[in-house]
């Protein structure tokens, strides 16, 4: 199992600083197969933390927030059981600790990982499922956000795929990691060579979507604005200096450094 962390593992919560808003942005990539009942198979997930300033007006920001977070990919198809494991206690501290749970599709991610848990489903997950479908009760307060279906009111768009939301919102996620092959082609790639830079790939692909994910969802909430194209590329860089390979090429850098848009 791969676990890169800044935070000491799954299931560790970042100290908040004083004055801001906690926010814990859930992905998970899976394998599909929609001709077997709960075939998909989840094999990487990420954690991203955003800590935002309270403010009676939503805080308007010429960088991308420092964030903290816990990546974790699979080796092996055996080790499914235990990567479930470690999502449900990065779920459950974000259900405890953030005060907003956000992801895109997110029913679907918790939806995966209950079925590859087997008999006994972790309670964390199934409460996190519970809270995303009560998400819309007022009597209890918006601390789940899926931007795949609440962040309809800050777009004119009809797109919900995650690329063309942020692409609406001026986020600069252009994704390099697909140019070649496809998710499912280099996963297998990883599985079946050891590819490493396959699996990097996906790994920052995978933390691009957490923290785009939380942008979108704090936009969408008036928590949060920016006034250009952010550049999250460009924070992944920094954040994740000497992490993997991946960052340091000549693909990923040319993003990183990019300054002008059309």
């Amino acid at each position: 199992m791969h676990v890169i962390s800044d935070l000491g593992g799954p299931g560790t919560v970042p100290d908040r600083p004083p004055g801001t808003r906690l926010v814990a942005s859930v992905d998970v990539e899976w394998s599909k197969n929609y001709r077997v009942k709960n075939g998909n198979r989840a094999f990487c997930y990420s954690v991203v933390w955003l800590a935002v300033p309270l403010a009676e007006e939503p805080p308007a920001i010429t960088a991308a927030l420092p964030f903290w977070s816990t990546s974790v990919y699979l080796d092996r198809d055996e080790e499914r059981p235990e990567l479930v494991a470690l999502a449900a206690a990065d779920i459950g501290a974000a259900c405890e600790a953030a005060d907003l749970l956000v992801g895109h599709q997110l029913c679907s991610d918790l939806a995966v990982l209950a079925a590859n848990a087997g008999p006994g489903v972790p309670a964390v997950v199934t409460a996190a499922r519970q809270a995303w479908h009560e998400r819309r009760d007022a009597t209890a307060g918006q601390r789940v956000i899926d931007t795949r279906f609440d962040a309809g009111h800050v777009l004119a768009n009809a797109s919900r795929r995650l690329v063309d939301v942020c692409d609406e919102l001026d986020l600069d996620v252009t994704q390099p990691e697909l140019a070649r092959k496809s998710m499912t082609a280099l996963h297998r790639d990883w599985l079946e060579r050891a590819d490493v830079e396959a699996r990097e790939r996906i790994t920052v692909l995978n933390l691009r979507h957490s923290l785009s994910t939380a942008y979108v969802a704090l936009r969408a909430a008036g928590h949060l604005t920016w006034p250009a194209p952010l550049n999250l590329n460009a924070s992944i860089a920094a954040h994740w200096a000497g992490r993997v390979q991946w960052l340091n090429t000549q693909t990923f850098q040319a993003l990183a450094n990019r300054t002008e848009y059309p």
